[in-house]
């Protein structure tokens, strides 16, 4: 008997969310697994206003039932890192959902501002804002191996682009937590807890060859009068903006075809 696609959620809160419905589309989708995906938005998020039809019609309601259907859950970054957790106004929104990932879904994939709040709700490790952004592409060096990262070597490749991060000594402190790679000057890429439950990925591993360039052109529009600095390793040629690497394809591809297995071997465990 032919099995049941997989039945994926991912809460969207990204800036760009129909790039990164696209995006996500394509690395989930990448494997011989079939899988059905469910965008959400949360409703507090426009509480008092109408939702707008650009994420309307792209993304549904979140709805805390259906999540607990899901075999696995994505919550994905948001350019909102510099709040306090408590000043999201759709975090009561965002922690009901945690509490009922925690209880009913038992694979979940945290990426970026996901990894962040989420490792605060399960954890209480506090965020810290980073003196500055670090944005540009840069080698991971793998401290502890684990089967998501099966398939990458040493100095494998991965962008990042945030203002903020989990305070590190926090984790080293507790026996439950993982570092399981960091860039080379120490900078967090994932953490783990050992049920394997729960997976915090602190870089845009999603973002296609663009996605970078994309976020730089983002910032500057909303606020042309900062000086931004554009990715670091990220482009072939100094000054010549038109020809960005995507040299962490392996890295997303290699990630999230594991996590994809890993979801399916879970439920065939439980079948």
């Amino acid at each position: 008997m032919e099995k049941s696609p997989l039945k994926i959620g991912i809460l969207n809160v990204m800036h760009d969310k129909a790039d990164t419905k696209t995006r996500l589309q394509h690395v989930l989708a990448h494997t011989d697994i079939p899988v059905n995906l469910h965008f959400y938005y949360p409703m507090t998020h426009y509480a008092g206003r109408t939702v707008p039809e650009a994420v309307s019609s792209i993304l549904d309601p979140l709805d805390i039932h259906e999540v607990a259907t899901m075999d696995g859950f994505i919550i994905t970054g948001s350019p909102i890192e510099t709040l306090e957790f408590d000043q999201v106004h759709y975090i009561a929104e965002v922690r009901t959902l945690l509490k009922t990932l925690s209880q009913h879904v038992p694979n979940q994939l945290y990426l970026c501002w996901g990894g962040m709040v989420a490792l605060n709700y399960f954890f209480g490790i506090s965020k810290l804002i980073l003196p500055h952004k670090l944005f540009g592409v840069y080698p991971q060096t793998i401290l502890e191996p684990h089967p998501l990262l099966k398939g990458l070597k040493n100095d494998f490749k991965s962008p990042h682009a945030r203002y903020a991060e989990m305070d590190v000594r926090g984790i080293h402190a507790d026996p439950r937590l993982t570092i399981n790679a960091t860039t080379t000057k120490g900078k967090l890429f994932m953490v783990t807890e050992p049920t394997d439950t729960q997976t915090f990925v602190f870089s845009h591993i999603e973002y296609d060859r663009w996605g970078l360039d994309s976020e730089y052109k983002r910032e500057v529009a909303a606020h042309p009068e900062i000086d931004y600095v554009r990715a670091k390793h990220y482009y072939h040629h100094k000054n010549d903006y038109d020809h960005p690497k995507f040299n962490w394809k392996k890295t997303q591809r290699t990630i999230f075809d594991n996590w994809i297995q890993h979801v399916a071997d879970h439920r065939n465990d439980n079948h």
